[in-house]
Protein backbone atom coordinates (compact mmCIF):
# COMPACT_ATOMS: atom_id res chain seq x y z
CA UNK A 1 0.00 0.00 0.00
CA UNK A 2 2.78 2.44 0.84
CA UNK A 3 4.46 1.75 -2.51
CA UNK A 4 1.26 2.57 -4.39
CA UNK A 5 0.78 5.71 -2.27
CA UNK A 6 4.35 6.73 -3.15
CA UNK A 7 3.69 6.18 -6.86
CA UNK A 8 0.46 8.18 -6.68
CA UNK A 9 2.33 10.97 -4.89
CA UNK A 10 4.78 11.07 -7.81
CA UNK A 11 1.94 11.37 -10.30
CA UNK A 12 2.16 7.75 -11.45
CA UNK A 13 -0.89 5.55 -11.58
CA UNK A 14 -0.69 2.40 -9.50
CA UNK A 15 -2.87 -0.45 -8.40
CA UNK A 16 -2.08 -3.37 -6.14
CA UNK A 17 -3.32 -6.92 -6.09
CA UNK A 18 -3.99 -8.98 -3.00
CA UNK A 19 -5.93 -12.04 -2.05
CA UNK A 20 -9.47 -11.50 -0.81
CA UNK A 21 -8.37 -12.30 2.73
CA UNK A 22 -6.70 -8.87 2.91
CA UNK A 23 -9.62 -6.64 1.91
CA UNK A 24 -10.26 -5.32 5.44
CA UNK A 25 -6.56 -4.62 5.94
CA UNK A 26 -6.37 -2.80 2.60
CA UNK A 27 -9.38 -0.67 3.47
CA UNK A 28 -8.01 0.15 6.93
CA UNK A 29 -4.59 1.10 5.62
CA UNK A 30 -6.11 3.19 2.85
CA UNK A 31 -8.11 5.12 5.45
CA UNK A 32 -5.02 5.50 7.68
CA UNK A 33 -3.02 6.89 4.76
CA UNK A 34 -5.88 9.16 3.72
CA UNK A 35 -5.61 7.86 0.18
CA UNK A 36 -8.14 5.95 -1.88
CA UNK A 37 -5.66 3.50 -3.37
CA UNK A 38 -7.12 1.29 -6.08
CA UNK A 39 -6.74 -2.43 -5.59
CA UNK A 40 -7.91 -5.68 -7.12
CA UNK A 41 -8.61 -8.78 -5.09
CA UNK A 42 -8.10 -12.36 -6.23
CA UNK A 43 -9.45 -15.49 -4.53
CA UNK A 44 -7.66 -16.61 -1.38
CA UNK A 45 -5.38 -18.49 -0.83
CA UNK A 46 -2.70 -18.02 -3.44
CA UNK A 47 0.44 -19.41 -1.77
CA UNK A 48 -0.01 -23.05 -2.80
CA UNK A 49 -1.31 -22.46 -6.32
CA UNK A 50 0.39 -23.93 -9.33
CA UNK A 51 1.85 -21.72 -12.04
CA UNK A 52 -1.14 -22.56 -14.22
CA UNK A 53 -3.58 -21.58 -11.47
CA UNK A 54 -1.71 -18.31 -10.91
CA UNK A 55 -1.84 -17.57 -14.64
CA UNK A 56 -5.59 -18.21 -14.60
CA UNK A 57 -6.03 -15.83 -11.64
CA UNK A 58 -4.02 -13.19 -13.49
CA UNK A 59 -6.17 -13.65 -16.59
CA UNK A 60 -9.32 -13.31 -14.48
CA UNK A 61 -8.03 -10.14 -12.78
CA UNK A 62 -6.74 -8.48 -15.96
CA UNK A 63 -9.89 -6.49 -16.81
CA UNK A 64 -10.23 -5.22 -13.22
CA UNK A 65 -6.56 -4.19 -13.11
CA UNK A 66 -6.86 -2.39 -16.43
CA UNK A 67 -10.01 -0.61 -15.25
CA UNK A 68 -8.31 0.44 -11.99
CA UNK A 69 -5.28 1.80 -13.82
CA UNK A 70 -7.24 3.69 -16.47
CA UNK A 71 -10.05 5.13 -14.32
CA UNK A 72 -9.46 8.43 -12.69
Amino acid sequence: MHDIADLEGRGLVGVFLASSEFQQAADAQSRALGLAVPYVLVPHPIQDRTDEEMAALADQAYAAVLAAVTSG
